[in-house]
């Protein structure tokens, strides 16, 4: 397991939490109202000139939520092209899966603003969480990556054949 992959799934789980406590305050202060008929632009012009706080906080959870989601298909990426064990292969497989339907909840919560779309787009939220958190649980898990347990596989075979072996005294 690399340092490098373990930082990678640390920051993408960082930026997944941090995105929902921001969704939770954009949520709060109701910024997606501020898009009203107007959604997906908004406020401004493709929301670089926001024309109050709630429509710059909704921009910004827009912009923080690109960043997690290419956060979220890289981690998936970088698990699946390196090797490492199934279990991460298929919780950042589930965290990317989950992400469009996670995107399209968020943009119900503007359309259609009431609590039952508030608790599916959380849902969906939790559930990409869940499958981070647990991704990188695991890189720092002791048989994370496939040569790791072969490794460790073959030097315990090794070592109970020599074992097992007569000895011609």
């Amino acid at each position: 397991m690399t340092d490098r992959f373990r930082r990678l799934l640390t920051a993408t789980t960082a930026l997944t939490f941090g995105l929902i406590l921001l969704g939770v305050y954009t949520g709060a202060i109701g910024a997606g109202l501020t898009c009203g008929a107007r959604w997906p632009l908004c406020d401004g012009w493709m929301g670089l000139f926001p024309a109050n706080w709630a429509s710059f906080v909704e921009w910004f959870h827009r912009l923080v939520a690109m960043i997690t989601g290419f956060a979220i298909l890289g981690s998936t990426v970088a698990a699946w092209r390196g090797g490492y064990s199934t279990r991460i292969k298929y919780a950042t497989g589930v965290a990317t899966v989950v992400l469009p339907v996670q995107i399209l909840l968020g943009a119900n919560t503007i359309i259609n603003f009431g609590a039952a779309a508030q608790v599916l787009h959380h849902a969906a939220a939790l559930t990409i969480l869940t499958a981070m958190v647990a991704a990188t649980a695991w890189t720092f898990d002791g048989a994370s990556s496939p040569a790791e347990t072969r490794s460790d596989t073959s030097a315990s075979e090794s070592t109970a054949d020599a074992d097992a072996s007569p000895s011609s005294d």
